[in-house]
């Protein structure tokens, strides 16, 4: 049997994004993971690729802008490799603005985006009336649409880069020995032993809970509403959520407060009301101490890596973290920029 350059063990999106690179790239890659892909917070319901506010600039803003951008063909490659559609389109998104404070930023943030997103997407204030049906009720009247938003839907996209790996021989095992180089993307169970490995909090499982509704709103903007994401799939269904729970009993249960987002929803998007609920999901999404994603070499223990941490973001995230993880472990490259790194947490 042929060794392996790289041992994998997880799974969710960024398991399965760098082992794609990996593979991309030549190397031999074990990927390992007992409950199979997306088994954990990577196997939710929203998908929303939302950029974070053009301002206050900073290396990780930048290196969230690049993945976004890089997303259209990264999906494409992988889509084409495995032919399974991921679901992802760079819809753009709207926001409804509450009042004059919010349309006094919205404002501002118009005239940054110019310049920090290089005039490859748009950030522009626009009258909820000229946008159609679809646009949400908005307090002030106005509303942003933004350009650089994507969505997708994070089970297919799973199974979209599964069958992009198996096309190239790489098949996700239960079990087995480490081989090579071993990078470590295990979600909030991997953060809780990093927790125990380093004697020191790192990470922990924050709680969510989303909604899947019967409903093709066809090719239209996601929206960001009342605090939700609010996420049409190219499948002809709607996606809504979710909270973020700290204190928790059940991690898989759903309850009174999915009811709530639901409700928040259907107030927001009227025609949502009296919309069939497919599915109800909730889970636990692994949230570093930074709340940005954990990238880098594992603290004393040399040979190991880590990814986790992508929280919210993670599949926005996965094309930019795919290649700077296949730069550091195939080539020794360390181009993980500041606010990602392991030592940001410690």
């Amino acid at each position: 049997m042929t060794m392996a350059d790289i041992t994998i063990r997880g799974a969710g999106i960024f398991g399965l994004s760098i082992a794609w690179a990996c593979v991309q790239r030549g190397a031999k890659v074990q990927l390992i993971d007992p409950f199979g892909a997306g088994a954990g917070s990577s196997g939710g319901l929203v998908g929303a690729l939302a950029p974070h506010v053009p301002e206050n600039w900073n290396p990780k803003k930048q290196f969230q802008l690049e993945s976004l951008l890089m997303a259209a063909d990264f999906w494409r490659e992988v889509e084409q490799a495995g032919s399974i559609s991921a679901g992802y389109g760079r819809t753009g998104r709207l926001q409804p603005l509450k009042d004059t404070r919010a349309l006094e930023l919205a404002l501002q943030r118009e005239k940054s985006a110019q310049t920090l997103w290089q005039g490859q997407a748009t950030w522009t204030v626009r009258h909820a009336t000229d946008l159609g049906p679809w646009c949400p009720p908005s307090a002030s009247g106005m509303v942003v649409q933004d350009t650089l938003s994507g969505r997708m839907h994070p089970r297919r996209a799973c199974a979209a880069l599964v069958a992009a790996l198996a096309s190239r021989g790489v098949e996700i095992r239960p079990e087995d020995a480490d081989q090579g180089l071993v990078l470590h993307a295990k979600g909030h169970v991997g953060l809780l032993e990093l927790n125990d490995a380093l004697f020191k909090p790192i990470g922990n499982g924050v709680k969510g809970q989303a909604a899947l509704l019967r409903y093709d709103a066809g090719a239209v903007p996601q929206l960001y509403a009342d605090g939700l994401h609010i996420i049409p799939h190219a499948d002809g269904t709607l996606a809504i959520g979710s909270t973020s729970e700290r204190d928790f009993d059940d991690a898989c249960s759903t309850d009174s407060q999915l009811d709530d987002v639901i409700a928040r929803a259907q107030a927001a998007v009227p025609t949502l009301q009296g919309v069939e609920v497919i599915e109800r999901w909730a889970g636990i999404r692994p949230r570093a101490k930074s709340r940005a994603p954990m990238l880098g070499a594992w603290p004393g223990r040399p040979g190991h890596f880590i990814a986790n941490g992508g929280f919210k973001i993670g599949f926005g995230m996965a094309p930019k973290i795919s290649e700077v993880m296949a730069d550091l472990l195939l080539e020794g490259r360390d181009l993980i920029p500041s606010g990602f790194r392991v030592e940001d947490n410690l």
